[in-house]
């Protein structure tokens, strides 16, 4: 230092030139000279052990020489366990880092680890963990102290990244040796296989603590898709999303939120895989143990479509109660198919209870029911003799059905098909889709049957008869039946009409019979009694009508809808 003082004085001073002095090779340059000054106090690297002296014993830390331009910092922190230092002692140090100042700090090396080959090489062999003390980071990890200088690779170092290798430094951990060439002084430790053999015993003795039945408290550490993971006592259980709550879960976040502490049961336990099942939902009140007090069959309920299945549809009725709705119960109607046919998830309806079996926590519910039954009012809305409209829906070979309303079908059968010939299948007439007018025949509201027929709607002889005349037109008609004071007369081909018959004229003597009949005449009155069944001759004559008669007639009223016709005898 007087050397470099010295020059440094000449330099701020200068000689005049008269007393300026050449210098042999042999004396150092000033630049020589800094360089060795510098080089002597050059900074040393992060992790190097080296030995230095206390020069100072402050409240919160030891100042200690080490050789540099500064001291370095040794944190009180760094002698928990060790007796302070005294002014003078001597210490071995790690350099640990720089401080908000800029001064260096150093880590206390204070582990007792073996101090020859022999137990280190009994510590490889017995695989047995040995205690050693990180003094420096290299490139690909740490170096330890073990009684021997030791490389601990950064994968083995049980730090979560490289860049947390550091907070060892100066640290005491326990290793274990996983090579070791003596001749080479080449020892490789691991830290990483010490710290998880030591977790798998923790979490071995938390498993033998915890009994299935148990009600525990645990914090959640993490939550999936599929439910959330527990740390109850310092193992792991799995508390799966079907077990959160009665009701319908979504996500299991929306249960529980990592850091929460939740009271749980043990449900399971697998002592060959560590594996611990836990349940939220049972440390609750069962929500089915009085839901037939408050469901009772009839009730009309509403709840929400949580989820579709092929034959129906799970409704939440309040959480943790769910209710089925066939897809049976769904319509009326037989166009569904499947439930997705009528209902979405999500969806808010309204049903009836149909049955409830809380043993087996089922509830049977009808959609259809909620709607009202059609059917009775099937003989208000659709009367024998009522024209209707409908959609064929399906066809069978014996008729063909047709969909009145929702709900409401009825039956056309193959022989009240409107068809000029005999048809063998109804497709030959209608197709399914098709809109058709047709007559109501008969209902059978026990049975829920409506027969209908379209063949009943084509114009027959007597509607084209009563379209072609009017009340008063005079027609000639043959009498082809006399009851009474009615007759049935003929008037066109297939169109037959009533007749009142008049009676007997107020004066008029009836005709006296010859006192002699023939025989032939006698013949033929018989036989035509015969041949009419046997009516007697006022039957078949009255008032002058007889059968067969041929006589003039007045049309005194028509009625289309009846395809009624009735008329006046005028002459015979």
């Amino acid at each position: 230092m007087e050397s470099a003082v010295s020059v440094m004085n000449n330099f701020e001073n200068p000689q005049p030139e008269n007393e300026i002095q050449e210098t042999t090779p042999q004396e150092s340059s000033f630049g020589d000279i800094l360089q060795a000054f510098e080089e002597s106090h050059a900074a040393v690297q992060t992790g190097q052990s080296v030995q230095g002296r206390v020069v100072a014993v402050h409240e919160n830390h030891v100042l200690v020489d080490i050789g540099q331009k500064s001291e370095g910092v040794l944190s009180k922190d760094q002698l928990e366990g060790v007796a302070i230092p005294e002014i003078g002692q001597e210490l071995t140090v790690t350099i640990s880092g720089r401080n908000e100042e800029g001064a260096l700090t150093l880590a206390l090396n204070k582990v007792v680890v073996p101090k020859d080959w022999s137990a280190i090489e009994k510590a490889f062999a017995e695989e047995t963990p040995v205690n050693g003390t990180v003094t420096g980071q290299v490139k690909g990890g740490l170096t330890v102290d073990i009684g021997v200088r030791a490389f601990m690779p950064a994968s083995r170092s049980g730090t979560r990244d490289v860049s947390d290798l550091h907070t060892l430094l100066g640290k005491e951990i326990r290793c274990k040796i996983i090579k070791l060439d003596t001749e080479k002084e080449d020892v490789v430790v691991d830290r990483r296989a010490v710290l998880e053999a030591e977790l798998k015993a923790s979490r071995d003795e938390a498993f033998q603590r915890v009994e299935v039945g148990a009600m525990v408290e645990g914090v959640v550490r993490s939550v999936m898709d599929y439910g959330a993971f527990v740390d109850v006592g310092g193992v792991d259980g799995l508390l799966h999303v079907t077990e959160m709550a009665y009701g319908k879960v979504g996500h299991p976040s929306e249960v529980v939120k990592v850091g929460e502490t939740v009271t749980v049961k043990v449900i399971k336990k697998e002592a060959k895989h560590n594996r611990i099942s836990l349940s939220l939902k049972q440390t609750l009140a069962d929500p089915w143990t009085a839901v037939a007090e408050r469901l009772t069959k009839g009730a009309r309920i509403t709840g929400k479509v949580v989820r579709l299945a092929d034959f129906g549809a799970f409704v939440e009725i309040e959480p943790g109660i769910e209710g089925l709705i066939h897809l049976s119960e769904m319509t009326w109607s037989k166009k569904a198919r499947k439930p997705s046919d009528l209902l979405t998830v999500g969806e808010s309806v309204e049903a009836v209870v149909l049955e409830v079996k809380s043993g087996q926590k089922r509830i049977a519910l009808g959609l259809k029911q909620a709607l009202g039954d059609p059917w009775k009012e099937v003989v208000t809305k659709y009367p024998v003799g009522a024209v209707v409209e409908g959609s064929v829906t399906n066809l069978a070979k014996f008729g063909a059905f047709v969909e009145l309303e929702e709900g409401v079908e009825g039956m056309i059968h193959i022989a009240d098909l409107a068809s000029e010939h005999r048809i063998e299948h109804p497709q030959e007439v209608i197709k399914v889709g098709e809109t058709v007018r047709a007559q109501v025949l008969s209902v059978e509201l026990d049975k829920q049957r409506i027969r209908l027929g379209t063949r009943q709607l084509l114009p027959t002889p007597a509607d084209e008869f009563i379209k072609d005349h009017k009340v008063g037109d005079s027609v000639s008609g043959r009498v082809v039946e006399v009851k009474g004071q009615r007759a049935k007369v003929e008037i066109a081909e297939r169109v037959t009409a009533r007749c009142a018959l008049p009676g007997p004229k107020e004066g008029d003597a009836p005709k006296q019979e010859a006192a002699k009949t023939s025989i032939t005449d006698l013949s033929a009155m018989l036989a035509a009694k015969w041949k009419e069944g046997g009516s007697s001759i006022s039957e078949r004559k009255q008032g002058g009508v007889r059968v067969g008669q041929i006589a003039r007639f007045k049309i005194v009223a028509l009625d289309p809808e009846k395809k009624a016709i009735d008329l006046e005898y005028v002459s015979g």
